[in-house]
C-alpha cells in the first residue's frame, strides 16, 4: 500500500509536465489559422468599407465577445493592472488598423510576412536557448525570401505592415502582463472595450462615407470573431502555458496560414521559392516545438502552479 501511495504522484505529474506544453501550441496553432482565415475575409469587404471601416466593425465585435465572456470588474481595477491594458488596447488598435491598410496595398501574403518579424525579434531578443535562436534565424532566412524585392513595390504598404510588426511585439509583452496582473479573461476584455471605444468616431465616420452592404458587414462581423475575439482569448491562455519567446518562434506559423488562406479564398498564388521558404518555417517550428517538449520539468510546473 505503501508503495502505490508513493507511485500516484509520480503518475499524476507526467501530464502537468506535458500538458500546459502542447497545450499551448494547438492554441497558437487554432490562433493563426483563424487570424488568417478573419484577414481574408476581411479582405472581401475593402472594397465596400474601406480598411478603417472593416477595422471598427471587427474592434466593436472583439468587445462585445469579450465582454460578455469576461465581464470584467473594471472599478475593481488598480492603477497598476489598468495600464497594461490600456496599453494593450492601443496597441491592439493600432495594429488591426495599419495591417489591413497593409493587406489592402500588398496582400494577405506579404503584408502578414512582414508583420512576423515583430514576434520574431521577441524571439531573438527572449530566447536563452541556442536551438531557440537557431530556430529564429532560420526563419527570419525564410522570411527574408519571401519578401525579397518585385517589379513593382509598395513602400507605403510595406511600411504599414512593419508599424504593425512593431505593435504585434507589444502585443506579445503586453498580453503576457494582462495576463499576469488579472485573472481570466477580463484584462482583455478590459482592452478590447477600450479599443472599441476609441473606434466609436473613427467608424462612424468611415461607414457614413463608405455606405455598407448586408454581405460587407456579414465579412466585417466573422472578421471581428476570427481575427480578434479567436485570436485574443487563444494567445492569452497559450502566452500562460510557454514563455515569451517560445510564442515568438511559433508565431511564424502565420505566413504560412497566409499564404495558404490567401491562396485557397482570395486566389493569390506564390512562386515555388517562396513556398520553398514556408517549408523551411515550417521545418524551424517542428524542431522549436519538438525540443521544447524536452525541456527541464521545473519551470513547466511552475507556469502550471500559477495557473
Amino acid at each position: 500500500m505503501k508503495t502505490d501511495a508513493r507511485a500516484e504522484p509520480t503518475l499524476s505529474t507526467a501530464p502537468q509536465v506535458t500538458s500546459p506544453r502542447w497545450s499551448g501550441v494547438a492554441l497558437m496553432l487554432g490562433s493563426g489559422l483563424s487570424n488568417q482565415l478573419g484577414a481574408s475575409v476581411a479582405a472581401l469587404a475593402f472594397p465596400v468599407l474601406g480598411p478603417v471601416g472593416v477595422v471598427a466593425v471587427r474592434q466593436w465585435v472583439a468587445a462585445g465577445v469579450l465582454l460578455s465572456a469576461g465581464r470584467p470588474n473594471l472599478r475593481g481595477f488598480t492603477a497598476t493592472q489598468w495600464r497594461p491594458v490600456v496599453g494593450l488596447a492601443l496597441v491592439f488598435a493600432i495594429m488591426n488598423l495599419t495591417l489591413y491598410m497593409a493587406i489592402d496595398r500588398i496582400g494577405l501574403g506579404l503584408a502578414v510576412t512582414l508583420e512576423f518579424l515583430g514576434p520574431l525579434t521577441v524571439a531573438l531578443a527572449g530566447s536563452r536557448r541556442r536551438v531557440d535562436l537557431v530556430c529564429a534565424l532560420v526563419a527570419c532566412a525564410a522570411v527574408l525570401v519571401l519578401t525579397r524585392p518585385r517589379p513593382s513595390t509598395d513602400y507605403l504598404g510595406i511600411a504599414l505592415a512593419l508599424l504593425a510588426a512593431v505593435c504585434w511585439g507589444c502585443y506579445i509583452l503586453l498580453n503576457r502582463t494582462v495576463g499576469q496582473r488579472l485573472p481570466g479573461i477580463e484584462g482583455s476584455a478590459a482592452a478590447a472595450l477600450v479599443s472599441g471605444a476609441l473606434y466609436v468616431p473613427v467608424g462612424i465616420t468611415a461607414l457614413w462615407l463608405h455606405r455598407p452592404t448586408a454581405p460587407a458587414l456579414l465579412c466585417a462581423l466573422a472578421a471581428g470573431v476570427l481575427s480578434s475575439a479567436v485570436p485574443f482569448l487563444t494567445d492569452l491562455l497559450a502566452l500562460r502555458r510557454v514563455p515569451a519567446h517560445f510564442f515568438g518562434i511559433f508565431m511564424s506559423v502565420n505566413p504560412v496560414c497566409a499564404a495558404l488562406v490567401g491562396l485557397l479564398i482570395l486566389g493569390q498564388h506564390l512562386d515555388p521559392a517562396s513556398w520553398t521558404a514556408i517549408a523551411v518555417i515550417i521545418a524551424a517550428n517542428a524542431v522549436a516545438v519538438g525540443t521544447a517538449a524536452h525541456r527541464s520539468p521545473a519551470p513547466t510546473a511552475t507556469r502550471t502552479l500559477c495557473e
